[in-house]
């Protein structure tokens, strides 16, 4: 006897200061396979849904920076632990978007958590790597020491839609900085997974925020936003990235624009930090 069920389809919300809201416009958009089959409705974000991001995400950064590096890296690992186990889901859904087979998808998810690992690693070790002490004339200490941009805007990779999106938000992340994301536009769905995690995994709420929808339609809002310190642009064409480019530059933002064969993965790292001078006296 056949089941009479209809299946229950889930619309992927968008993911904002920890809760997972519809779009305030009301609108989704369907999201195809690679072979062009129906995989699921996503929420498609509008520009205020994007400004609500921002404001999520300027309030706790303050508070992500705030907490010790041991205990940003401990929140991201958890991740790592969430996604190890959703792996098969996870691969699932790169294997539909990507066109890959499931044992490829397993791999790339396999390399994505790993990539979660070594960001998780990294945290208490910026300061060591990236700042330092400074020989100085005089009673004094000087140190350098690299901070936070603040707010990030990614618009992540179109093709790769998991190992692309882990690499985009987990690199400011982990430095301090916390992330509005533009998920890939076609292939959003394990990005959602992995937000739908990381709300589950110490996360702050607001830490990271993902929009899903037109990227057009919201790079332009993310790239000219005041309140947003720097931004990845690396899922827009050349064209694109550049007219963003000059938008940017209107609030004097860090702009990361991905290198063709880039085989350096601190460049993310360094792309979203500042370098802070301090000097104090040595006492008696």
């Amino acid at each position: 006897m056949s089941d009479p069920r209809l299946d229950v389809r889930k619309t992927y919300k968008l993911l904002i200061n920890g809760a997972f809201p519809r779009s305030e416009s009301g609108r989704s958009y369907k999201v195809l396979t690679h072979d062009g089959e129906f995989l699921a409705n996503v929420a498609q974000g509008s520009r205020k849904d994007l400004r609500d991001a921002v404001v999520a995400a300027r309030g706790v950064q303050a508070k992500w920076w705030a907490s010790t590096a041991y205990n940003r890296g401990q929140v991201i690992y958890r991740l790592a632990e969430m996604a190890e186990s959703r792996r098969d889901e996870l691969a699932s859904h790169v294997a539909a978007a990507e066109g890959i087979t499931v044992l490829e998808a397993t791999a790339s998810v396999g390399r994505a958590i790993d990539r979660i690992v070594w960001y998780a690693g990294w945290t208490d070790k910026i300061a060591q790597v990236y700042g330092g002490a400074n020989p100085v004339a005089g009673p004094f200490f000087n140190f350098s020491l690299p901070t936070p941009s603040g707010v990030v805007g990614v618009l992540v990779s179109q093709e790769s839609s998991l190992e692309g999106f882990v690499d985009a938000v987990l690199a400011p992340i982990a430095v301090g900085n916390t992330v509005v994301a533009v998920a890939s536009e076609l292939r959003p769905t394990p990005a959602v997974l992995v937000g739908e995690m990381s709300a589950t995994s110490d996360f702050p709420a607001g830490v990271l925020n993902i929009i899903t929808g037109v990227t057009s339609e919201l790079a332009l809002t993310l790239a000219s936003h005041e309140d947003v310190d720097g931004i990845d642009l690396s899922g827009v064409d050349v064209e694109q990235a550049s007219e963003l480019n000059v938008s940017a530059a209107g609030s004097i933002k860090r702009v990361y624009r991905p290198k063709v064969n880039d085989t350096d993965p601190t460049r993310r790292l360094r792309a979203f930090i500042e370098t802070s001078t301090v000097w104090h006296t040595i006492g008696q």
